[in-house]
């Protein structure tokens, strides 16, 4: 059974072998991105765009403008849009609470 010293030693060894075969093979793929970059007549800008989904940078796009109140609670004061989850004080006939559209 190998020792602590020569397992790290033959990690060592691997790392850097590993290195060269990787810079290697870099090269390689480098060259044959820029033969078909030539030959496709392709940009940088070209290959780093993205073609699908959403545009690459836009995490949250416009923010949502709040919607007027549609219901108020007379007892709290508190309202609801009409969107999202049915708060409990609407109860079954949410009629009653209806806000009174300004003209």
């Amino acid at each position: 059974m190998a020792t602590y010293k020569e397992l790290i030693a033959q990690k060592r060894a691997l790392e850097a072998h590993l290195e060269e075969v990787r810079a290697q093979e870099v090269a390689g793929v480098i060259e044959k991105i820029q033969a078909l970059m030539e030959e496709y007549d392709l940009t940088v800008e070209d290959v780093t765009k993205r073609r699908r989904g959403r545009p690459a940078g836009s995490g949250a796009s416009k923010p949502k403008s709040e919607l007027p109140p549609k219901y108020r609670d007379p007892k709290t004061g508190k309202t609801w849009s009409g969107r999202g989850r049915t708060p409990a004080w609407l109860g079954k006939n949410p009629n009653r609470f209806l806000i009174a559209e300004e003209a």
